[in-house]
């Protein structure tokens, strides 16, 4: 009876924080989309953001249980996953993986092990031919990218990157004032690029990419695509950021435009092009000005190239004026940053003025 009552006191707090985990990260998506339009959902969006922040100051971070107690690591079963998929012990179990990774150190000899399980299990799952597993994997990794995405951008403000930058008009001052909010309320770790759990920043960009590799691996690399073309808030911060953790996020773009050009989603043409059209207009600015790293370039050449034609073709496939808008802003940033001379799309360029120039004409000359 004991260890049954100590079961739910140890419970409780994982179920109510995981909970509202889940009820954050899910409804995060819809109210970027909106956010989008109105500058009062933006902040509303982050006062939300900080909130939950403040919320999980209440509870203790699972890793530190995982640490304190080998025993409460055994007793995973209580752990609930996200978004509904903990209801099997599978898609808890991968759930308390994903999680993990996120919260452990790198630097400690537990993270690659336990990286390596969530592998071995989306590996198994995948292999099992069985629809249920896949779509749990699917589900899990997608929530799981989500949840990166939240801790990224929180960390990036709660460290005040982002408050000066040249992306949108009053983007700037709803950093900053969350920024204080969350100082405020005591979540500011004071520690230059380190996230509340103690992590970087730019680890968990880096968890970014392996979420978004994994995703592709199981065929749904559209959820990552998704995700990575709405987080425009995300793509605003990163032109003030680190250059190491700007290398990191041009790595995460550049993997997710290869994705999305072999991507055969069953979406509408329309919704195809808005996706093509936000992930242009949120992350080119980015692979203007943080490409070229600190100690090496951050991608090697001919993976330049091959972006850079991707590029090209997406340009291709949008419509006259939404070319004009993505070429402007490509010109803009292109042009601000003198010490990169990538991604040239002059020939992208070249083709649409052409194009524009063709309007003019009678119609009997075209």
């Amino acid at each position: 009876m004991g260890m049954m009552e100590n079961s739910a006191i140890f419970m409780a707090p994982l179920l109510l924080r995981n909970t509202v985990t889940s009820l954050l990260v899910y409804a995060d998506k819809s109210i970027l989309v909106l956010a989008e339009k109105y500058k009062v959902l933006e902040i509303f969006r982050y006062l939300v953001i900080a909130s939950f922040l403040f919320f999980l100051r209440l509870f203790p971070s699972f890793s530190q249980s995982l640490k304190a107690d080998d025993d409460s690591t055994q007793s995973s079963g209580y752990f609930v996953g996200y978004g509904g998929v903990g209801d099997s012990g599978i898609g808890r179990a991968l759930s308390q993986l994903l999680w993990s990774v996120n919260d452990i150190p790198v630097s400690s000899s537990k993270y690659g092990i336990v990286r390596s399980l969530a592998e071995q299990l989306i590996e198994e799952n995948n292999k099992e031919d069985i629809e249920a597993l896949r779509e749990m994997n699917r589900t899990v990794l997608s929530a799981a990218f989500s949840r990166t995405l939240c801790l990224v951008e929180a960390a990036m403000v709660e460290l005040g990157q982002g408050s000066v930058g040249h992306y949108g008009a009053g983007f700037g001052p709803v950093c900053y004032q969350l920024n204080r909010l969350l100082r405020a309320v005591g979540v500011g770790s004071g520690r230059v690029g380190v996230s509340r759990s103690g992590n970087s920043a730019e680890k968990l960009a880096a968890e970014l990419l392996w979420l978004a590799e994994e995703l592709a691996g199981c065929g749904f690399e559209e959820e990552a695509v998704e995700r990575w073309a709405s987080a425009s808030n995300l793509a605003a911060i990163s032109l003030s950021a680190e250059p190491r953790l700007q290398g990191s996020l041009v790595k995460v773009s550049a993997f997710l435009f290869k994705q999305m050009k072999d991507m055969d989603s069953g979406a509408t043409e329309e919704g195809s092009r808005q996706t093509k059209m936000k992930m242009l207009t949120s992350w080119l600015p980015l692979l203007c000005r943080g490409n070229n790293g600190t100690d090496m370039p951050v991608l090697s050449l001919s993976e330049r190239a091959e972006l850079e034609k991707i590029l090209e073709d997406t340009i291709d496939m949008l419509q006259h004026e939404e070319q004009e808008q993505v070429l402007s802003l490509w010109l803009h940033h292109f042009t601000y940053c003198p010490s990169s001379d990538w991604p040239n799309l002059h020939a992208s360029y070249a083709r649409w003025c052409t194009t524009s120039r063709k309007l003019f004409l009678p119609p009997s000359k075209m």
